[in-house]
């Protein structure tokens, strides 16, 4: 009962990651522990079929549960108190960059050229696509938000998925930033806040149909992606260890300096305070996430 339990909180903060912008579902995972059990569990989910249920299904439950009844208040307090708040999570990407380098960086051992480049050139890429990306975000119009959704739009829904399912894979790789660089981040957790209201409404078809569209294939698409990066993934780890955590490492510091030049953790302002309560947020994020994360990592 208490890994039901556990696996429940678990999913319960890897939903509510999703609606960060910048923020990776697989660093996550490593951070709270069970990143190598989820690869283990997809990747082999018929070899001990109900064992893996007991392990997915809370999972599942608690990242959905996440994604309704959190997305409404990371969105508050990203519109209210951006600064402290993407601080937070900017702290949780830093505390594990540590663990990850002792994957990495043996003591007494330098590393050759190519470890170095296999840190740096995913760092740089993330960089670099964050300064095409000009404008990250913008304001929830209710109004405009489901204008224009189409069959290549749902193609696109569908796209972003994959992609952002191979983030939800990969530490280090932001499924929201994905979905912010492909221009549907707002229309997605829109929708996934909008199901909150579905039991009050369920006469209104054009709510459930607006809803169905985005939902719909974008599911669809990170269902395709997780099944096939996690096989990779894992294979890259058994077979390249010091290089896949090489990358990874590269990911996530990448993410963590993208962060920084996000748009969004402005937006609320910045004041001696909200400086000061954005240091002790960091603080506690990074020494969370290292305490917690020495079991995972």
């Amino acid at each position: 009962m208490l890994k039901i339990i556990r696996n429940f909180i678990n999913g319960l903060v890897f939903g509510i990651i999703q609606v960060v912008p910048g923020i990776s579902g697989g660093t996550i995972a490593l951070v709270l522990g069970f990143y190598f059990d989820l690869l283990n569990v997809i990747n082999n989910f018929f070899g001990n079929f109900k064992k893996n249920l007991v392990f997915i299904i809370p999972l599942i439950a608690g990242t959905i549960t996440g994604l309704i009844l959190f997305s409404s208040i990371i969105i508050y307090l990203l519109t209210h108190y951006s600064f402290p708040t993407m601080f937070f999570f900017m702290g949780l990407i830093a505390g594990t960059i540590p663990l990850i380098s002792t994957k990495v960086f043996e003591k007494g051992k330098r590393p050759g050229i190519s470890i170095f480049l296999l840190v740096i050139i995913p760092l740089a890429a993330l960089i670099f696509m964050a300064i095409l990306k000009m404008e990250t975000t913008s304001p929830f119009k209710a109004d405009e938000i489901y204008a224009g959704i189409d069959i290549p739009f749902m193609l696109l829904l569908f796209l972003a998925g994959i992609l952002s399912a191979a983030a939800l894979i990969i530490p280090g790789f932001s499924g929201s930033f994905i979905l912010l660089l492909m221009g549907v981040y707002n229309i997605i957790v829109y929708s996934t806040s909008s199901l909150r209201l579905l039991p009050g409404n369920l006469s209104d078809l054009t709510l459930i149909l607006n809803i169905s569209k985005v939902l719909i294939p974008m599911g669809l698409g990170i269902i395709i992606g997780i099944i096939f990066m996690s096989r990779i993934i894992e294979k890259l780890l058994v077979s390249f260890p010091k290089q896949t955590y090489a990358v990874i490492l590269g990911l996530i510091i990448g993410s963590l300096v993208v962060l920084f030049m996000e748009p969004i953790v402005y937006e609320s302002g910045v004041s001696v305070t909200i400086i000061l309560a954005g240091i002790f947020t960091f603080l506690t994020g990074s020494v969370l996430s290292y305490i917690t994360g020495k079991r995972g990592i």
